[in-house]
């Protein structure tokens, strides 16, 4: 994995570690929302629900949209791109496959092994 995208994996993750943002993004993943349903749900004032909502939308995880009749209302919803980015950057960083045999390359039984006293096996591992 680059730099960047890890940098930019790191500050997504770094919202979401936030539970009431966790909760948010989980409540909007169910649907088109506005602030007092979630606020109304999450048992949350209307400030703290909007600061939430900022971090969210600033991150890129969700977008907001005003109503059309009377703007003071402001419904949101999931980015589907930058939540696809997110789950296929998360689903290549854990991917079990990527997982490799632990090698023995420092320690005591390394040091016995070079000095010839213990047998290496082909994975790294004494044996």
């Amino acid at each position: 994995m680059n730099a960047s995208r890890q940098e930019n994996m790191v500050q997504v993750l770094k919202v979401l570690a936030e539970p009431n943002r966790l909760a948010l993004l989980d409540r909007i993943i169910r649907g088109y929302q506005c602030n007092c349903q979630l606020g109304d749900e999450l048992g949350l004032p209307a400030n703290l629900i909007s600061h939430h909502l900022g971090v969210l939308r600033d991150s890129g995880l969700i977008e907001s949209e005003r109503d059309a009749l009377d703007a003071r209302w402001v419904y949101y919803s999931v980015n589907k791109a930058t939540l696809k980015a997110l789950n296929d950057a998360l689903g290549a960083f854990f991917d079990i496959e990527r997982v490799q045999p632990r090698r023995l390359t420092c320690g005591p039984q390394v040091a016995l092994a070079e000095s010839g006293g213990l047998a290496m096996r082909d994975d790294g591992r004494p044996g």
